[in-house]
């Protein structure tokens, strides 16, 4: 049983960059494209999280503080919020369809999708996989999890920033109108 515990969140995470690496094939032509420094940028984030969250050999004892008692109630919680969390995201990718990308673009015949998730929150995607990290660092109840949570906010608020200023130059009054009545990360709130 310890080794379904162990086991599960990196699985679920796995199984998660597979999906997302094999849907990536099928999308439209790139029109234009963010630097390649701040792509970069991101994957060294990336890197760094997997690295804090997959090993405890960093030596950097304040990583591995406690901040809540381990058990099954911390376990469970993430683990649901991990799996909804996640699923979220993939609907919203399947609703994107052919538009998505894995970095900040214009593609070519870009449609402004509103519906679906895109009609609770603007990044449903970003929503998603935050969530799915907050559910991580739930269950692993130490400092380093939600150091992870933190950066990967960061990279993402980096992110949204761009991909919102380049929608509303692609989309110009609807973009505004959406982005007026439609939260960005949070419903109702963000």
């Amino acid at each position: 049983m310890l080794r379904f515990y162990e086991s599960f969140f990196p699985v679920v995470w796995i199984v998660f960059l597979l999906y997302w690496q094999i849907k990536a094939v099928n999308t439209k032509a790139t029109q234009r494209l963010e630097p390649a420094a701040s792509r970069l940028l991101r994957a060294l984030a990336f890197l760094i999280v997997i690295t804090l969250l997959s090993t405890t050999r960093i030596p950097l004892p304040w990583l591995y503080l406690q901040l809540w008692p381990v058990g099954l109630l911390p376990f469970w919680l993430g683990a649901a919020v991990i799996v909804a969390s996640l699923l979220f995201a993939v609907w919203a990718r399947e609703h994107l369809g052919r538009n998505w990308s894995r970095s900040v673009t214009i593609k070519q015949d870009h449609e402004l999708i509103t519906s679906g998730p895109y009609a609770a929150v603007r990044h449903p995607i970003y929503t998603g996989i935050l969530a799915g990290f907050l559910g991580t660092a739930i269950a692993l109840s130490q400092l380093r999890g939600v150091i992870a949570f933190v950066l990967i906010f960061l990279v993402f608020w980096a992110k949204f920033r761009m991909e919102e200023q380049w929608m509303r130059s692609q989309f110009g009054a609807t973009y505004a109108a959406y982005a007026h009545q439609t939260a960005a990360l949070v419903p109702f709130l963000f």
